[in-house]
């Protein structure tokens, strides 16, 4: 009896020697990525948010376990994905685009949430005040200089006189940056245009009337536009028509041109944010500011350039880049 006790009790140690080594082996917190749908701009927000991480010492699998979900520009899919998160009870949701972080925000005023690539958070009413956020949500905004893209359009195309905008008049970004480029446009003097579009079927037909319609086009940083550059490429180069765009994933996509966030930094700078709440056990999301970045970039395709006939100005050469 007294072997078979002691073979139970060696059993029984042995057991909760392994079951706290798998528990020690698990990841500590559990990070949900929503992001709204596949794009340059939004993919290099996730990757500099995870990058951030990583250079920080979070790794995924070993202290960080990382959920990336798409929603795939769908409304029930991103519901869907807020649920699993908030059943899942995530540590900590990083909402990717206006529409993700509404998604998420809807779902829980528990769980932490960090949001990028989001224009206004108080106009999308993610928070009280971009200073004390006041919810549980905070993150960076992708607000560009569009004063100064506008500027670019007059330095590029200075014989402009009537410039176009597109823009998803059902996201409440694009209509704030909207809303500026007019006041932008229209203080210079020119002609402002608009076409608004719901989704990407609507994006070619906008794209032609605007070309036949304007000297020049722009496009705010607009998740629907985003994924329909081929689009207004091919609509572009085949009017001589220059686009000037919002971020430079679009110009990449076949734009002309930006002077814009870098959203590969911005969410970098997202994921330092995460870092701080991980480490900071009395720092509260709602107690953090929107962050801004302060450094915007050019981007110039010069396929782009020589394929409508413009020539780039020798200062602006050097941000130049042909197109794949």
């Amino acid at each position: 009896m007294k072997k078979i006790a002691r073979f139970l009790t060696l059993a029984l140690a042995m057991s909760l020697m392994f079951a706290f080594s798998a528990q020690a082996e698990q990841p500590a917190i559990k990070i949900g990525i929503i992001q709204l749908v596949q794009h340059p701009a939004l993919d290099a927000s996730c990757q500099g948010f995870l990058d951030a991480l990583k250079d920080g010492g979070y790794v995924d699998g070993e202290n960080i376990a990382v959920d990336f979900q798409n929603g795939q520009g769908d409304q029930s899919n991103l519901a869907t994905i807020a649920d699993r998160f908030v059943s899942n009870q995530s540590d900590l949701i990083l909402a990717i685009a206006t529409p993700a972080a509404l998604a998420v925000a809807g779902k829980t005023t528990d769980i932490p949430i960090l949001a990028t690539a989001i224009t206004d958070f108080v106009e999308a009413r993610l928070v009280e005040s971009n200073e004390v956020p006041g919810t549980n949500v905070s993150g960076t905004t992708d607000m560009a200089a569009i004063d100064d893209q506008i500027g670019l359009i007059v330095k590029l195309v200075p014989e402009a006189q009537t410039i176009g905008v597109m823009y998803n008049s059902g996201e409440v970004n694009s209509v704030v940056q909207a809303e500026l480029a007019k006041a932008s446009i229209e203080a210079r003097g020119l002609t402002y245009v608009e076409v608004t579009v719901t989704n990407s079927n609507e994006v070619q037909q906008g794209a032609e009337r605007l070309m036949k319609e304007c000297d020049a086009v722009y496009l705010p940083t607009d998740n629907v536009l985003a994924s329909s550059m081929p689009i207004v490429y091919g609509v572009s180069v085949e009017a001589k028509k220059p686009v000037i765009c919002g971020e430079s994933g679009m110009v990449s996509g076949g734009g002309l041109a930006t002077i814009g966030i870098n959203y590969y930094n911005l969410g970098y700078q997202t994921g330092e944010m995460a870092i701080r709440l991980f480490e900071d056990e009395t720092l509260d999301v709602s107690a953090m500011p929107i962050e801004s970045q302060t450094e915007y970039d050019y981007s110039i395709n010069a396929t782009v350039a020589a394929e409508i006939g413009l020539t780039i100005p020798d200062d602006l050469v050097e941000f130049t880049f042909e197109m794949e």
